[in-house]
């Protein structure tokens, strides 16, 4: 009898854990759809001093593509070109994004994702890197859109970009690693942690929301970012 009750108890405890994960799995779906969908900010109107800016989507997640170079912000100087394999030249633009440093450097393809890596990175116990890429030209097949800027947004998105990055001095703080993706990308340590409620699209999303850009309230996902920029 004993053992009977005890193990109805654990199936209770089980019953109990299975449905409140479902439930927040649930929960957390709707309040993504719902405030991914709301609104904030505007477009800005292009004119002969504005800057042009580009979000990229590789289907996981967002980067902020921006000039390397403009009267505002020299970004070679922040993540210098001798940091990438090619140490490209002729590249015009700079994409950042944000994420957990565990994703970044240890899972190349979802094939090698662990779980330690992927609990860590859901429940904060993680720390996190920017992922950096240069391009002459966006490539033809990544899904983009572009917007622009003024001065004032674009220095305040530089602001919120170099806030983010752990820096030793005044100087950005790169992570020797092989784990590149290319030649012409690297990694630097950064602020925060990622989890389920602070993803990568979310830093991206709260960069756009910090100089006035079209934005989610809040989103985790790229739908919910791209959703604003298809109007």
């Amino acid at each position: 009898m004993k053992k009977n009750s005890l193990l109805r108890k654990v199936i209770r405890i089980v019953l109990k854990f299975i449905i409140g994960f479902i439930a927040f799995v649930l929960l957390y779906i709707l309040l993504a759809y719902l405030l991914g969908h709301i609104s904030v900010g505007k477009s800005s109107k292009k004119s002969a001093r504005s800057v042009e800016v580009h979000l990229i989507n590789n289907g996981m997640h967002t980067d902020i593509v921006m000039p390397i170079k403009t009267k505002y912000k020299d970004w070679s100087r922040t993540f210098p070109l001798e940091n990438t394999k090619a140490n490209d030249s002729l590249v015009k633009l700079v994409s950042v994004g944000w994420g957990d440093k565990g994703f970044y450097l240890h899972t190349p393809q979802w094939s090698e994702l662990k779980f330690s890596t992927a609990f860590k990175a859901a429940f904060w116990l993680s720390s996190a890197a920017m992922h950096v890429t240069y391009y002459r030209e966006i490539p033809a097949h990544v899904e983009h859109v572009h917007f622009y800027m003024t001065p004032k947004q674009y220095r305040q998105l530089v602001h919120y970009v170099e806030h983010s990055l752990l820096k030793k001095g005044h100087r950005s703080i790169h992570i020797p690693t092989n784990a590149v993706y290319g030649d012409h990308d690297a990694f630097y340590e950064a602020k925060g942690s990622y989890s389920l409620l602070h993803t990568c699209n979310t830093w991206v999303n709260s960069g756009l929301k910090a100089c006035g850009q079209k934005a989610s309230v809040w989103t985790p996902f790229t739908s919910g970012i791209f959703y604003h920029y298809a109007k």
